[in-house]
């Protein structure tokens, strides 16, 4: 169990990966704002703590894996990467550009670090799945995480790999669901309603938690926790999250893919910053 000291630690170094969101943002001018800023704290608690890794071996066998199913929020991961030194923190500025180790989705194949390609919805779900049983099959006492989004959720291959898991035992995976509320279009409720996420898990066989706040490092350390305590089932923890979390503009305003101008980026970085200080 984490101490006070280290929930706050985890919560300072989800602001500095917001900063490094918007620092990428605000250098290509562009971005999935929303759905990566509210994953940051996430990102923070996976890479600040409850994941076992090691920066300078990235391919180590025995590490747990973590896949951004949600591909379009590579800049959170790419941020909390280079916090953990997979790479310079230079290069994040390269963030989709001709050339770049960091394309808009991640990308296996380009970024140390990065477990899987991932960007088509849905998919990154299955392949993921797909590493769990290899990791079983090799005896790897590992964990695999994925994180999905609500509006994912749409995809009729999630509910082909909510049904996969439990038939598998595979007990070594944790999904997340970044559940913001907002997809590409609009609103879930109104694109295609999810009704009782945690009841449809549970239905397929999961252990489903909820967490009241996804964007508070304690309840996310608390949910691992209880998903790792149960050893019969594969778990799903619904991080209930505000999209664009952190820069108040972005809270307010619809932002999956939006312009973001050099001055909007230094207002959303000093409102981070602020909010940093005062932890």
């Amino acid at each position: 169990m984490m101490n006070a000291e280290k929930i706050t630690e985890l919560r300072k170094f989800a602001c500095d990966i917001r900063i490094k969101c918007m620092e990428q943002f605000g250098a290509l001018g562009i971005g999935h704002v929303g759905g990566s800023l509210s994953c940051c704290d996430l990102m923070a608690c996976l890479y600040g703590g409850i994941m076992n890794i090691n920066p300078q071996e990235p391919r180590w066998e025995e590490r747990d894996r973590f896949i951004m199913s949600k591909g379009h929020a590579g800049p959170a991961m790419y941020a909390a990467l280079a916090l953990r030194g997979y790479f310079e923190e230079e290069k994040l500025l390269t963030l989709n550009r001709p050339g770049t180790m960091l394309p808009s989705h991640t990308d296996s194949n380009r970024t140390p670090g990065v477990d899987m390609t991932t960007g088509s919805l849905g998919q990154g779900f299955s392949t993921g799945l797909g590493i769990a049983l290899a990791c079983r099959l090799k005896k790897l006492d590992n964990y695999i995480y994925i994180l999905l989004g609500d509006g994912e959720c749409d995809e009729g291959q999630v509910w082909e790999c909510a049904m996969f898991a439990p038939a598998k035992k595979l007990t070594n995976v944790i999904v997340f669901v970044d559940a913001n509320k907002l997809q590409l279009d609009g609103a879930t409720d109104e694109v295609c309603a999810l009704l009782d996420l945690r009841k449809k898990f549970e239905d397929f066989g999961w252990q489903a938690i909820e967490t009241e706040d996804g964007n508070d490092a304690a309840q996310i350390v608390r949910a691992v926790e209880e998903a790792k305590a149960d050893t019969e089932h594969p778990s799903v923890i619904i991080l209930n999250t505000v999209k664009g979390k952190g820069w108040s503009y972005a809270e307010t305003h619809f932002n999956h893919n939006m312009p973001v101008t050099p001055e909007q980026a230094q207002e959303a970085i000093a409102e981070i910053r602020a909010a940093k200080a005062a932890l």
